[in-house]
């Protein structure tokens, strides 16, 4: 208010994307949504020639509509940040415009289009003020882990020194967050308890840094990692903790697409959720979103999750009872076979 009052509309205008970046941190969508627009009110009153400034905050809409399952509204701010982007001068445009665009093709399933525009994105780089928390080989990693490709973000990891007992901060939270995620994919491919008791105890430093900073945002992610992670060691009980708190802090700011991208495995204990009345209308609303944002996927991605011969018996057998909710043991012990069994069914 007191730079609008002083005349001042381009330090306003320019400054609004760093508030609702921070916003995001905090959790608060909404806030970060009015504050964009708010800016761009502003802007149509000032100099035509300002106008290209408020490219990244199209951009940061159009993520943000995206996060929210407005895809039109997201459509439409896309676009409108593309025209502007090019006649804006800003030095960090062809970066930002490059990792949103990477993150959108993230979601839609196209991996491979994913990591060309991070490459492009490492290209264009320019380094500045602003901290780049969520790095571009960080976001690869987890683009690798997405792939199957263990190997090539288990040597990301160690090339970044990343430890279970580093030092926190906001600046290598995401980094921390995929080391996390790694540990994990090393459970799932050798099935060695310790990888994945550390990725829980990781996590849990995690959450406890981003309380602590009043970071929602980052509360939120971490949680569904920490549920996956329980998930991930056939501890449905202990998974449906943190989920009921991330879809608490979720809920009020119409948080989606950080669950649905988490697919196929969060499906599963959205389901045991919204079985044991855990938030019904949310979660109900989140697993209807599945199914929208798998048609959506390009027929490219869907070849790895398509099934190429029929299920067996034992195998819908098996497919009932996790709808149902039972865990991997307790299914195992229903049908009389070894646990790994269940895990390959």
């Amino acid at each position: 208010d007191s730079t609008r009052q002083m005349g001042i509309p381009l330090f306003t205008i320019a400054s609004a994307f760093g508030l609702a970046d921070i916003l995001v941190a905090q959790g608060r969508l909404q806030e970060a949504i009015r504050t964009y627009n708010e800016a761009l009110q502003l802007a149509q009153g000032t100099d035509p020639h300002l106008l290209p400034i408020t490219a990244h905050h199209h951009l940061g809409l159009a993520m943000l509509y995206h996060e929210t399952g407005e895809e039109e509204k997201a459509a439409q701010h896309l676009q409108i940040s593309r025209e502007l982007g090019r006649k804006s001068t800003l030095i960090d445009w062809p970066y930002r415009s490059r990792i949103a665009h990477a993150r959108l093709k993230e979601s839609a399933g196209d991996l491979d289009a994913a990591l060309a525009l991070l490459d492009e994105a490492k290209r264009v780089y320019i380094t500045n003020p602003v901290p780049n928390v969520r790095p571009v080989e960080a976001v690869k990693a987890g683009i690798y882990l997405k792939q199957g490709q263990l190997k090539r973000a288990q040597a990301w990891a160690h090339e970044q020194g990343l430890d279970v007992g580093n030092e926190l901060s906001f600046l290598n939270e995401f980094e921390h967050l995929t080391l996390a995620r790694v540990l994990m994919a090393e459970y799932n491919e050798t099935g060695d308890q310790h990888p994945l008791q550390q990725a829980v105890f990781l996590l849990e430093r995690l959450r406890e840094a981003a309380e602590e900073g009043d970071r929602a945002g980052s509360v939120i992610e971490i949680l569904i990692v920490l549920a996956l992670a329980h998930q991930a060691g056939d501890d449905i009980p202990a998974a449906l903790t943190p989920l009921q708190r991330a879809l608490s802090l979720a809920e009020p700011q119409g948080y989606g697409r950080i669950f649905i991208d988490e697919d196929p495995p969060i499906a599963h204990l959205l389901s045991a959720a919204a079985a044991q009345g855990i938030m019904p209308a949310y979660t109900n609303k989140l697993l209807s979103a599945f199914s929208t944002a798998r048609q959506e996927q390009p027929a490219a991605s869907k070849t790895t999750s398509e099934i190429v011969e029929p299920l067996s018996a034992r195998e819908l057998e098996v497919l009932q009872l996790i709808a149902e909710g039972l865990t991997n043991k307790q299914i195992a012990d229903r049908l009389y076979l070894s646990l790994n069994t269940i895990k390959v069914h």
